[in-house]
């Protein structure tokens, strides 16, 4: 599956920006998602999934950041709110086999190619 993730950019401090992440060329639906994201000289970590409809985001960034879907678009939206110069990253979506998404990398299949996200002032 080739996933298409886009939305990222540039944005001050306390901004937000909505990514959103689809698989190309008509593919299957993306019922386990996964978001992920790495910072320069940092290993890659998860951010939030989606198993079917049901939403988790890891701990330190719950309040902040939420995930969504779109079944009619096939797409998944990871919205960011508040955002943080730690923020600064690039965000992949992921998807696997199954409907349960997990929190480790080693569970997805496929990757999108990642989109870069900078807030700064």
């Amino acid at each position: 599956v080739q996933l298409q993730a886009s939305g990222g950019g540039l944005v001050q401090p306390g901004g937000s920006l909505r990514l959103s992440c689809a698989p190309s060329g008509g593919a299957s639906s993306m019922a386990a998602a996964g978001w992920f994201r790495q910072a320069p000289g940092k290993e890659r970590e998860f951010v939030a999934t989606l198993s079917g409809s049901t939403p988790y985001v890891t701990n330190s960034l719950r309040g902040r950041f939420t995930i969504s879907r779109d079944n009619d678009k096939n797409t998944v939206y990871p919205q960011m709110n508040d955002l943080k110069p730690e923020d600064t990253a690039v965000y992949y979506c992921a998807t696997k086999s199954g409907i349960l998404g997990s929190t480790q990398v080693s569970a997805y299949t496929s990757w999108g190619q990642g989109t870069q996200v900078t807030v700064s002032s």
